[in-house]
């Protein structure tokens, strides 16, 4: 037990780390084209990243909870098993799996959609936009300049937060497979 914490925590850092260093990097990168001006290239690439990294591990939180609510609550967990003792469910359902995923039995956990993903992506969008103009006008004091950098920097960084997201999706379920084959062999 503790140790899944530890590992769990330790992963939770490094996506947070990882993500916060992609976006220093990108942040710098698009404020110097936008203004030509290393000093706030380098104002806007240290400080912005701060607060969305902040702001990014919010949103993360909240929709994995988003992602967890999406599993049957207990009232139609009950429903779907009195259906099935009641003999109302043909097999198949009654067999219903995702064998990709290692789970057998009732699926409780809906998989993640194009619809979901793209949803993920547009809030994190408006949450960046918000957050790069803000920090963006404290540091600067010019409303043109913010809502440049605060239209061009959550653009860039929404494509390299899919890239991120995707990559560590992709991270997690392998551990999560490499898991379950270890606990049946």
């Amino acid at each position: 037990m503790v140790r899944t914490l530890i590992s769990t925590a330790r992963r939770l850092a490094l996506k947070i780390a990882s993500y916060g260093a992609m976006h220093l990097i990108v942040a710098i990168l698009v404020a110097f084209a936008l203004t030509r001006d290393w000093r706030i290239a380098l104002a806007v690439g240290v400080v912005e990243p701060i607060v969305q990294t902040l702001a990014y591990s919010i949103h993360d939180r909240v929709w994995h909870r988003i992602e967890q609510r999406r599993m049957l609550s207990g009232f139609e967990e009950t429903a779907e098993a009195v259906t099935a003792r009641l003999e109302l469910m043909n097999a198949h359902e009654q067999n219903r799996a995702h064998n990709h995923h290692g789970h057998h039995g009732h699926s409780h956990a809906l998989p993640r959609s194009l619809k979901q993903v793209a949803l993920k992506t547009v809030t994190y969008g408006v949450m960046h936009f918000t957050v790069a103009v803000l920090v963006a006008f404290a540091l600067t004091r010019d409303w043109r300049i913010a809502l440049a950098i605060g239209t061009v920097e959550p653009l860039v960084q929404t494509v390299f937060f899919t890239l991120h997201d995707r990559i560590w999706t992709r991270i997690e379920a392998r551990k999560a497979q490499r898991a379950a084959q270890a606990a049946t062999a």
